[in-house]
């Protein structure tokens, strides 16, 4: 099963399933841990993650698509080999600067919880290093059974280990938090491990240590834009977290727990119908890649604008169906939240359903710039939107009455911003060029010269 290779429909349909059920794993272990956890502990896990997911990004985030991209053109032969060497190393660094960072980001944050949650998360960073990697070759090969496979398996274990550890340490919200996190290092190692265990019985078996004919600039040549602009949305959320939350505390006495309903429950809830679309994205840059090298820029943008549609097609239900459910939707994943709090849920809900259709677009239509060899493109869309997010955030919290509100309506709106500018770089490629399959072309050859370079 993990050597076959899919159509795109059907791998998109496999990936798309497999983060579809994460996505459920990870609102249904929301239930108890909110229980065991409540309002303020879920604020504590979530003032974490900005930070987790800041160094996850730049040790992991650029490589799937990234290593896909370069296996599905043919040109990055063996590139997930130098990859192991260049980001194992970035993972390790990435899991020391968390562990330092862990009691600044305490202080500065004013919860002294987060120091021990930090510790408990931080191995992670390179256990996911390696794992994207294995993601991406697989990716690049047209078979989405691994990624998906191990996108369950975290969940589960993460889940399973989660609730457990979370309910023995109930009585102290510090060490309940601090474990739930540990479970997320545990579910990662060990999905790492079978990932590394598939990569390992490939039909073209080479050994790991063996140097790849590409080299390292020709990786983060694709990479590193990637991951800038992943980047761009963690670092957006830890300055949200201490603007906002600072921000909360001059008009709330809750302002953790409002911060902890927003990030950790609303976002939760709207996560999921995106998760679906994620397979389009994956899915999309094996399809599109080729034609990108062959210099057929008509026959990738009608494979680009194809992926859109079907986003469009799933996304804008699913954001319905979440306005008209949230009550009940919160009801039945946030049941223990106090009344308030839910009330507040509901609302954030309903003013971020449309953001389900905006992060879905911005997610596809990202992965096909990278496809269509234009990264940077969504680098600078992501940073610029972004930034933009943040600023508005502190506006719409200090000067109006929205309170959290007005953090859910700033996503919107960035994320609304950041699928236009992706949508107008797509329809805009047609037009760069006079003669557009020769010179595409003849960038591509350029790639591949730059690819086929020793490295060093």
């Amino acid at each position: 099963m993990f050597s076959q290779k899919q159509s795109f429909i059907k791998g998109a349909v496999i990936i798309s399933l497999g983060g579809f059920i994460s996505k459920i794993l990870g609102a249904v272990y929301r239930v108890p841990l909110t229980a065991f956890l409540g309002g303020e502990g879920m604020g504590i896990y979530q003032m974490v993650y900005p930070l987790y997911c800041i160094l996850l990004t730049v040790s992991a985030s650029g490589i799937p698509t990234g290593i896909a991209r370069l296996i599905s053109s043919g040109s990055g032969r063996g590139a997930e080999r130098q990859a192991f060497l260049l980001y194992g190393t970035i993972g390790v660094i990435g899991t020391i600067v968390m562990y330092m960072l862990s009691a600044p980001l305490a202080a500065i944050q004013g919860e002294g919880a987060i120091r021990l949650c930090c510790m408990m998360l931080c191995p992670s960073v390179f256990f996911v290093s390696l794992l994207s990697i294995v993601r991406g070759y697989f990716q690049g090969k047209g078979n989405m059974y691994p990624t998906a496979v191990t996108e369950v398996s975290e969940q589960v274990i993460k889940v399973a280990l989660g609730c457990t550890l979370a309910y023995i340490f109930r009585e102290n919200l510090s060490l309940a938090v601090a474990s739930t996190l540990f479970a997320v290092t545990v579910s990662e190692a060990l999905s790492t491990a079978v990932a590394l265990m598939w990569y390992s019985r490939r039909k073209a078996r080479q050994p790991l240590y063996k140097v790849a004919p590409v080299s390292f600039s020709a990786i983060a040549r694709f990479t590193v834009p990637l991951t800038l602009t992943a980047i761009a949305m963690p670092v957006s959320q830890l300055l949200e977290s201490i603007v906002a939350v600072r921000l909360l505390k001059g008009i709330s006495d809750n302002a953790t727990a409002l911060y902890g309903v927003f990030s950790g429950c609303a976002v939760t809830i709207i996560n999921l119908p995106v998760s679906i679309t994620y397979g389009l994205a994956a899915a999309s840059v094996p399809q599109i890649s080729p034609l990108a090298e062959k210099g057929d820029i008509a026959g990738a943008k009608a494979k680009a604008y194809k992926s859109l549609l079907i986003t469009l097609a799933i996304s804008v239900p699913a954001a319905a169906l979440l306005f008209f459910a949230a009550p009940l939707a919160v009801k039945i994943i946030f049941s223990s939240l106090a009344a308030e709090e839910k009330s507040v849920l509901v609302t954030l809900v309903k003013i971020m359903a449309v953001n389900a259709v905006t992060s879905s677009l911005v997610q596809t239509s990202s992965a096909c710039l990278t496809a269509l060899g234009k990264p940077v493109r969504s680098t600078i869309t992501q940073w610029t939107t972004s930034l933009l997010r943040v600023a508005l955030t502190a506006a719409l919290i200090k000067f109006t009455s929205l309170s959290i509100s007005g953090a859910a309506i700033s996503a919107n709106c960035a994320y609304l911003v950041a699928a236009l500018i992706n949508f107008w770089y797509i329809v805009r490629e047609k037009h760069d060029r006079g003669k557009p399959d020769e010179n595409n072309a003849d960038r591509f050859r350029h790639g591949r010269k730059l690819l086929n370079a020793k490295s060093g």
